[in-house]
């Protein structure tokens, strides 16, 4: 009886011993020799190799390359990270240790889930990195936490067990999702969509600006000052500046004109003696006591006014009345004629034909 209870307490030390060893994933601390282990991987790695039986490949490029490209609904589907469960360790079938739990239903994922995401842990950042989930792998545990994939293996394997980060539950199921995936793409077709409204609603504000007076008494004077700054600006931009030709097309259009009037004036009228008297007498009526060619002051028979100013000194030479009830003196108005141009004689200050009549002394 001795000997049966010592062979019991051996067996279940040796599977206790085994169990710690898998719990904790200490897999150094092996029963087998060392030794053999290190060496048992080095026995082919210096083998030679037949050069007869190694042939060269060459890509051409005509093979077809197989693409496997996985369709949207096989990137969003969720399975379970580890479908099989593990092995009982010795310990486990003999009962020192309770066995893990049976692989959980569809049923019980789905309340898991559901209990995740009152939580809100999708919304939230990884506990490991804190990070957003975003597109990266994302693993549920049967405790209802979430974590990244990568850090979740990151931690097992710095840790050296299989334990939550969160509440420390051992021996947890894992199950891959998608739902910090699907809110990070619908996050960003928000922001996509409000930046979006955002420039349509700006340049719909900007348009209405541009065109509807503001009722500010300050803000409705800038726009006002803006517009007509604006259509200044487009009549200058449509001028073109060309002081010559501007200057060439109204000497143009003045002896176009000139011509014009010419040939309609081509006969002279003759004036009578009462319209000449009427002509002196509207010449006498503007008080013009000089000549505007000289500046020198005319005869008295001209002016008669001008015996009674004090000059005793008489007056030699002839003054002419034109027809535009202009006086000059006789002399000063043929040197004008000699010095200007063209057949028809215009006056020195109405730039009009004339008909001229000399005043006798």
């Amino acid at each position: 009886g001795c000997s049966s209870k010592r062979e019991m307490i051996a067996v279940s030390a040796v599977a206790l011993q085994d169990h710690i060893i898998h719990s904790h994933q200490l897999q150094n601390l092996s029963l087998a020799d060392p030794f053999k282990s290190r060496t048992r991987n080095t026995k082919n790695i210096y083998k030679s190799v037949n050069k007869e039986m190694v042939r060269a490949v060459v890509d051409t490029g005509l093979r077809k390359k197989s693409t496997h490209r996985k369709n949207k609904e096989d990137a969003e589907k969720e399975y379970l990270l580890d479908p099989s469960p593990p092995q009982l360790t010795l310990a486990q079938k003999l009962g020192l240790v309770e066995p893990p739990s049976l692989p959980l239903t569809t049923e019980e994922w789905a309340k898991i889930k559901q209990r995740s995401m009152q939580h809100g842990d999708s919304i939230q950042p990884c506990a490991i990195c804190r990070e957003e989930f975003a597109l990266q792998p994302q693993v549920l545990l049967s405790c209802s936490h979430e974590f990244h994939k990568a850090c979740l293996k990151a931690f097992e394997k710095s840790t050296g067990k299989k334990s939550c980060p969160m509440c420390r539950k051992e021996q947890y199921q894992t199950r891959v999702i998608h739902d910090g995936a699907r809110l990070f793409k619908m996050k960003c077709a928000v922001r996509i969509q409000a930046s979006w409204r955002g420039y349509i609603v700006r340049k719909w504000y900007k348009n209405l600006r541009k065109t509807v007076p503001p009722k500010d008494s300050k803000l409705r004077k800038q726009f006002f000052e803006k517009k007509v700054q604006q259509i200044s600006h487009r009549l200058l931009s449509s001028y073109d500046i060309n002081l010559d030709e501007f200057f060439s097309e109204i000497d143009y259009s003045i002896a176009a004109s000139r011509d014009v009037f010419q040939q309609a004036e081509g006969k002279e009228i003759l004036i009578s003696e009462t319209d000449w008297e009427k002509i002196q007498m509207q010449a006498f009526r503007q008080e013009i006591f000089d000549c505007p060619i000289c500046i020198t002051p005319l005869s008295p028979t001209v002016h008669p006014a001008g015996l009674f100013s004090g000059n005793s000194n008489p007056f030699s030479q002839q003054a002419v009345l034109l027809s535009c009830s202009h006086l000059f003196h006789r002399t000063c108005l043929q040197a004008f004629e000699e010095f200007s141009l063209g057949e028809r004689r215009i006056c020195p200050l109405c730039r009009s034909y004339y008909q001229k009549k000399i005043l006798k002394c």
